[in-house]
């Protein structure tokens, strides 16, 4: 017999534990990115900075770490100045390219 396990009783995912090359990370921002969703894309990028140190990136991107974490929280609507210097601060950058949906 199995055990059945609750659904409530699992860990919680952290995508920052799997974000450990520039490919995953790349891979990632992708799916993102398709999902058209701001405070995804904002949850996305604090999941980056903690894989990175957040200290780190805020230094590099020139907000203090308070402001990044406000910034990235999975409910934030960040402004894109936020996200670009936030992107440049982890050494990605967002590329457009026509929809042929």
């Amino acid at each position: 017999m199995t055990k059945r396990v609750k659904v409530a009783d699992l860990p919680e995912f952290d995508a920052a534990a799997y974000l450990d090359s520039e490919e995953a990370i790349a891979a990632y921002l992708t799916d993102i990115l398709a999902a058209n969703d701001p405070a995804l894309l904002a949850a996305a990028l604090g999941d980056i900075a903690r894989a990175q140190g957040m200290s780190e990136i805020a230094k590099a991107s020139g907000l203090t770490r308070e402001a990044l974490y406000k910034a990235l929280r999975p409910d934030a609507n960040p402004r894109f100045d936020t996200i670009s210097r936030v992107c440049t601060a982890l050494g990605v950058r967002l590329v457009v390219q026509p929809d042929h949906a």
